[in-house]
């Protein structure tokens, strides 16, 4: 549950990305097809080289629709409605991908992709933020990605 300090915090740490928001979304994403291999599989058609149109603009979508989550704190599920039922009914994306597992081994559990993107994303933002990526920032963002997540997955409900 995201407490008032925890929206405020987010809300303060978005807005010091201040029209980079391409670049970090961009970043993110590429960190995340670079460590976790698995995630490309959902995107074939796209160059997947540092750089790319198709990165950059995926990327910026991503960040556009976290930034529409962080000014409607309070009500992320309209928020996210037409983004939910996009993965869920268009593009029929698998709902382990909005799901929490375990581990990366053999006996691991499936972890879902939003959880990869959540974590290049905070490293993307750490790296970018230095010192003013603090632990109590990062605990915010973190919670702010899970609830992301849930909201993700309620249509497969």
């Amino acid at each position: 549950v995201l407490t008032a300090e925890d929206k405020k915090l987010i809300q303060q740490t978005w807005g010091k990305l201040g029209g980079a928001e391409e670049e970090i979304g961009a970043e993110a994403l590429l960190r995340m097809f670079h460590s976790y291999l698995p995630t490309k599989t959902y995107f074939p058609h796209f160059d997947l080289s540092p750089g790319s149109d198709q990165i950059r603009g995926h990327g910026k979508k991503v960040v556009a629709a976290l930034g529409n989550a962080i000014k409607n704190l309070d009500n992320l599920s309209q928020a996210l409605s037409e983004l939910s039922n996009l993965h869920a009914y268009n593009l029929r994306v698998d709902p382990v991908n909005f799901k929490a597992g375990r581990g990366m081994g053999t006996d691991a559990k499936p972890r879902f992709s939003l959880q990869f993107l959540s974590q290049c994303l905070q490293v993307t933002l750490a790296t970018r933020l230095g010192k003013e990526y603090s632990p109590e920032v990062h605990s915010a963002v973190d919670k702010f990605m899970s609830a992301v997540a849930a909201v993700l997955a309620e249509k497969y409900r």
